[in-house]
């Protein structure tokens, strides 16, 4: 919005008085000041915002007034404060200071609608399903075949629409003339690898789709303790700044002998959004938790991490970054499939973890909920430096 109020009175100003007055507006052409812009916005409305929203939360009885989960099947010692009565639903507030912000300082193209159109959608979707955990007491929430339904049509229509389009990535090797193009959807690129692979249409929705779903649904997984899945978050959406702005400039990703993607710089004011409005959030969810994310936050912000991937012709480096995500998932896939294997063999259940997904695992080893969030923005930051070492290894 305001780079096209700005772009409006410049050219209006031409050629009269008021053209070298107004030059400064030049600097919203920038995706640098944009993105500064969306960063101190978001993070400005998101300490406004929270505590009227916290407020109105408790008012609806929006909280958490079932047992927590791990609470009751875990019998986790090392947690001194119950999280009963918090209250949830706060991915609202996320999801309204990103949308907003990014209104504000983006200029639109199709990666930044069908980012924000997915965002919403799994937002949505993650409502109703803490809705219904609100309505029923008792953690169950939204039934498991409907989600998946939900995030498998969005997977599904971005996957084909992208390789309708179609849209297309550049790869020009620095020092040649040659330039590769490829398509979003039937090219994978993997890391350290120069050359995009032809994968086909139906392999690469598949991958899309995996993408969306996977990275919705990890992130999910990851919101169970204070701070951690809105901590990593932030680590995560730090490396797609990076990326996406490397991306998005023709000359980087030349050096870089990155995929160029056009527009895709624009994403990266999407993610200075994110980090804004993640540590607003950060502020209220930090231990003691003054409000969880939910569903509300963590299906929308997991979702746009497997997007961006997609869209920037990355979808691996999701799976290096988030590499935290990545084994939150894995624990509870392993825990529930050794579980079904070893029971269906010697008719009992035998476990791998203490408890699933992984961050519960070391509660149980005693570790104090700090430490676990601590020691897993570490392992996180660790993943972030390897997924941007991959850009320049190839």
């Amino acid at each position: 919005m305001l780079y096209y109020l700005s772009q409006l009175i410049l050219d209006e100003s031409q050629g009269t008085p008021w053209e070298a007055r107004l030059s400064f507006l030049r600097l919203f052409r920038y995706i640098t000041v944009r993105s500064a812009g969306a960063a101190i916005t978001a993070l400005v409305l998101s300490w406004w915002l929270g505590p009227k929203i916290i407020r109105w939360l408790k008012q609806l009885k929006f909280g958490q007034d079932y047992a927590d989960i791990a609470e009751t099947t875990g019998g986790l010692q090392a947690r001194v404060l119950s999280k009963k009565g918090t209250p949830t639903m706060g991915g609202v507030l996320i999801v309204a200071v990103l949308a907003f912000s990014t209104i504000l300082w983006t200029q639109f193209n199709a990666q930044v609608e069908l980012t924000l159109l997915s965002v919403l959608v799994l937002c949505g979707l993650g409502f109703y399903d803490d809705y219904a955990k609100i309505i029923q007491q008792s953690g169950g929430g939204a039934p498991p075949r409907v989600k998946l339904l939900v995030q498998t049509a969005l997977g599904l229509f971005v996957g084909i629409y992208l390789w309708l389009l179609p849209a297309t990535s550049e790869l020009r090797l620095l020092g040649k003339k040659m330039v590769i193009n490829s398509n979003l959807v039937t090219d994978l690129v993997l890391p350290f690898c120069k050359y995009p692979y032809a994968v086909g249409a139906v392999i690469g929705v598949i991958i899309v789709l995996l993408a969306i779903v996977g990275g919705s649904n990890a992130v999910n997984l990851t919101d169970g303790l204070d701070g951690l899945a809105i901590g990593c978050t932030l680590i995560v959406t730090f490396v797609f700044l990076v990326v996406t702005y490397l991306a998005g400039n023709i000359k980087a990703a030349a050096y870089l002998e990155i995929p160029y993607v056009s527009g895709a710089g624009e994403l990266t004011v999407v993610c200075a959004a994110l980090i804004g409005a993640g540590l607003g959030f950060l502020w209220f969810n930090c231990h003691p938790a003054q409000v969880f994310m939910g569903d509300t936050g963590s299906l929308a912000l997991g979702g746009a991490f497997g997007l961006m991937a997609v869209l920037i012709h990355q979808p691996c480096i999701l799976v290096i970054a988030g590499g935290v995500f990545v084994m939150e998932a894995m624990s509870v896939m392993l825990q529930v499939s050794w579980f079904r294997f070893t029971k269906a063999r010697t008719g009992i259940g035998r476990r791998i973890f203490l408890m699933a997904p992984l961050h519960h695992h070391f509660e149980r080893m005693g570790w104090y909920e700090s430490q676990v969030v601590m020691r897993f923005y570490i392992l996180c930051v660790l993943f972030a430096v390897v997924a941007l070492a991959t850009l320049k290894l190839r």
